[in-house]
């Protein structure tokens, strides 16, 4: 391991009980899997502000603003290591406000609405479905930031505290 990191953000726009996902095509790094609503890669000025990038994503991807969305929330941080580097995810939560149409289209993928029992069963990058998994059983109940690590087999849990 030579220290390389790969910093990463996701965002997951809820609507009731769907959420939007992405099918993403093209990608170098993910690619003709479900991912989050709109995310990529942190640009050096982001690297201390993992809100900046989502919110930069979300614009760049989806065509929208800090006025099109409400409860913005971090709320998941995954830490995998996979071929030679550290993958830090920075997993937001956020709801579209109503009067932002249901028929979205991003410049990296098909967009589509899931209620949240159906996503369970899509195919999604390996930290992401954990996240998604986390999300349904517990996240979505609380209003807390989780940790994750990752393993050969499954993503472990904690609850990120104050401390």
């Amino acid at each position: 391991m030579d220290g390389k990191l790969r910093n990463m953000t996701a965002i997951y726009l809820l609507r009731g009980e769907k959420v939007l996902l992405l099918y993403r095509q093209g990608s170098r790094v993910v690619n003709n899997v479900w991912t989050g609503s709109a995310g990529g890669h942190f640009e050096n000025y982001e690297l201390n502000d993992a809100r900046a990038c989502v919110q930069r994503e979300l614009y760049e991807e989806l065509g929208l603003g800090a006025e099109d969305i409400e409860d913005l929330a971090l709320r998941y941080v995954t830490l995998r290591r996979i071929k030679g580097e550290i993958r830090q995810n920075y997993y937001f939560f956020a709801n579209m406000k109503e009067h932002v149409y249901d028929n979205l289209v991003s410049n990296e993928g098909i967009c589509k609405w899931f209620s949240l029992d159906d996503m369970r069963s899509l195919e999604m990058p390996f930290t992401a479905k954990y996240v998604m998994e986390h999300f349904y059983t517990i996240g979505r109940y609380t209003d807390k930031i989780y940790a994750g690590i990752a393993n050969a087999d499954k993503v472990d849990f904690l609850e990120l505290q104050e401390s």
